[in-house]
């Protein structure tokens, strides 16, 4: 049933969405594996005018060559039968040794993990068992987690419980935000999983249960977290905002409409400067903004309908005066 790849070369399918799978394919690509399929979310609408748009990773398949399915689920006797028999027999024409799964979003029944002889590589974006789930680069920065890194599991029927097979740290620089770390770990995934496929031809992976203890999980990040609670303290908030950078930022309230703030930095880590939200001082680096506990600086600000700009240009434009308070 499934792929009889020879032992220097593999027939790999791919199941992913995002620039982040984009960037893994990439790599399999540039390694010279063979692709015979790629799995990919359905075209989603976009932009102003609210098209139907592909994905990263359809996009990317598209401009190879390669065949693509998109189902909306692979349940075969799930809400879409038909679309997960299609997605059944786009596998078995491709015939894989091995299914690499990267921020596909959705989950894999056990027919899908059983299929190829090699089973369903993951490229999680954290250190398994930490930061299981759908949003672990978000997790990790909002957490102050010093360092975070790529894990490639064998999947199992459970939410990022496999084995592990190959593990690399990274360390989260003070100024990461969630698109700089997203960059550095897609090009660490894409390097882990080409060894990975290397190693798996050879029988040279070595499963290791993932530990009992340390469990987290990193739950999908939702809109109405962007809301900055000034109660928060510093720290915390300026976390939060490099966290949420480039979605779904942090959103304030200035004259009685949303005011984005996209960076901040602590400028009074612990002291009890007054009522959170109120602007103590300003500067042509940023006002100071009272915490529950110290205060930051904002640096990096976007108006309603404007662009994202720092602070001295946003100052310019909207004066924020010592005394004001940002809801």
């Amino acid at each position: 049933m499934a792929g009889s790849g020879t032992q220097d070369r593999a027939r790999v399918a791919f199941a992913g969405t995002p620039e982040f799978a984009a960037v893994a394919l990439q790599a399999l690509l540039d390694a010279g594996v063979e692709v015979p399929l790629v799995l990919s979310q359905p075209d989603r609408p976009a932009g102003r005018g609210m098209k139907l748009q592909a994905s990263p990773v359809k996009q990317l398949a598209l401009r190879h060559g390669i065949a693509v399915a998109q189902p909306r689920s692979l349940r075969l006797e799930g809400k879409f039968p038909e679309e997960a028999q299609a997605g059944r027999a786009a596998l078995e024409a491709a015939c894989p040794d091995v299914l690499v799964v990267a921020a596909y979003g959705l989950i894999l029944p056990k027919w899908v993990l059983e299929f190829p002889r090699l089973g369903c590589l993951n490229i999680h974006g954290s250190i398994l068992p930490r930061w299981r789930g759908a949003a672990p680069i978000h997790r990790a920065i909002e957490a102050g987690d010093a360092e975070t890194g790529i894990t490639i599991m064998q999947m199992d029927e459970g939410l990022d419980t496999g084995d592990m097979l190959l593990v690399e740290r990274l360390p989260i620089a003070a100024a990461d935000t969630t698109a700089t770390l997203h960059d550095k770990l897609a090009a660490l995934g894409g390097r882990m999983i080409v060894e990975a496929i290397e190693l798996a031809l050879r029988g040279g992976l070595r499963p290791v249960k993932q530990p009992e203890a340390g469990v987290t999980y990193a739950h999908k990040i939702e809109k109405a977290e962007s809301q900055i609670r000034w109660s928060d303290d510093a720290a915390q908030i300026a976390r939060r905002l490099r966290a949420f950078d480039p979605f779904p930022g942090g959103v304030a309230q200035l004259d009685g409409e949303p005011l984005k703030v996209w960076r901040a930095e602590v400028v009074d880590a612990a002291g009890e400067p007054g009522e959170p939200g109120r602007v103590l001082s300003v500067s042509a680096d940023g006002p100071v903004i009272a915490c529950g506990a110290g205060s930051v600086r904002l640096t990096e600000l976007q108006r309603a309908g404007g662009k994202r700009l720092p602070a001295s240009a946003f100052l310019q434009a909207r004066p924020l005066q010592p005394g004001e308070r940002l809801g």
